[in-house]
């Protein structure tokens, strides 16, 4: 008798969104600009990485692919969120709500897998140099960059798949912008303990993650502190601050959002944490890479000033 009043639901609905007549356009624009400069920023750190020789070193490889897969990760969601800021009906169907979920989730765990890399590349660098280049090798760096993909798309394929066979009734509506694991299982008919269990796991891999960035940092900050040289100090908390700027940013707020447990925010801070992991900090990503750091800066200025793309810019720099 139960079955017959499940009726399956095939699409879902965002609530997260204001309407046309409350605004919707006036969010638009601006998050248009923010999804072009994401873009196009962290493109020009890819080539300014990939055409310059002096970048063709493991730190500036792994940020160059960090900057590679931000766009992808940004491109999971945001394309989403300005067609429903337009749209009268903000609707996405079952099987897209489940590969965004999946791309989505998938792209941030392979960064903070690669942010964790970055730390302990740093903490090689600064506290074991004359090592340095034998530890971390072209190949080495290559290796963990691939197994960092590897691993963020793998470790939720069965999460994915386990939601896709759950029977989902009643309600359709989203309580978010995006698709996201917490507000989809709220709509599933089935026990609750699941989603303590999907808390508990996400919990447990974000912990673990900021822990061993954490304690590379400290380490690498202690060494730092111990350099007689104020310039060496300068230069070594110079290579680091980006890296330590991004850490924050980017875990500081997903850990607001997914070590809440049953924690609820009223519904303007549910979307504006997810808006900080999901927009903002992209956002502020290839600021921080570029602005931040001189070689960078320098590759950028040689990239889109040279004479063979812009003989105005011969003046410049």
């Amino acid at each position: 008798m139960e079955n017959r009043n499940i009726s399956a639901v095939t699409e879902f609905i965002f609530t997260g969104f204001p309407q046309l007549r409350d605004g919707g356009l006036f969010y638009f624009f601006p998050l248009l600009f923010i999804y072009i400069f994401i873009v196009i920023g962290n493109l020009m750190i890819v080539f300014a990485v990939r055409l310059n020789t002096h970048l063709h070193t493991p730190m500036y490889h792994l940020i160059s692919v960090f900057s590679f897969l931000e766009m992808w990760y940004t491109t999971a969601t945001i394309p989403k969120m300005l067609s429903n800021l337009v749209s009268e009906r903000k609707a996405i169907s079952f099987i897209g709500c489940l590969l965004q979920m999946y791309f989505f989730h998938s792209l941030g765990n392979t960064e903070g897998t690669l942010l964790t890399v970055m730390a302990i590349d740093r903490y090689v660098a600064i506290c074991n140099p004359l090592r340095y280049p034998t530890i971390m090798t072209p190949r080495l760096c290559a290796q963990l960059c691939v197994g960092s993909c590897i691993f963020g798309f793998l470790i939720l394929l069965p999460e994915i798949v386990w939601i896709s066979t759950l029977p989902f009734c009643g309600s359709n509506q989203i309580h978010q912008i995006f698709c996201d694991f917490i507000p989809l299982l709220n709509l599933a008919c089935t026990d609750a303990s699941v989603i303590l269990v999907q808390d508990v796991i996400h919990a447990l891999a974000i912990l673990i993650t900021s822990l061993i960035i954490s304690v590379s940092y400290i380490r690498i900050i202690i060494v730092i502190l111990g350099i007689s040289s104020v310039e060496g100090r300068r230069k070594a908390f110079s290579t680091c601050a980006a890296h330590i700027a991004v850490f924050l940013l980017f875990f500081g707020s997903v850990a607001l959002m997914y070590l809440r447990f049953s924690i609820t925010y009223p519904p303007f801070w549910d979307t504006t944490i997810a808006l900080t992991f999901s927009v903002f900090a992209p956002f502020f990503n290839p600021i921080i890479y570029s602005l931040r750091n001189k070689d960078m800066k320098d590759a950028i200025n040689k990239l889109f000033c040279s004479q063979k793309v812009f003989n105005v810019c011969d003046n410049l720099g």
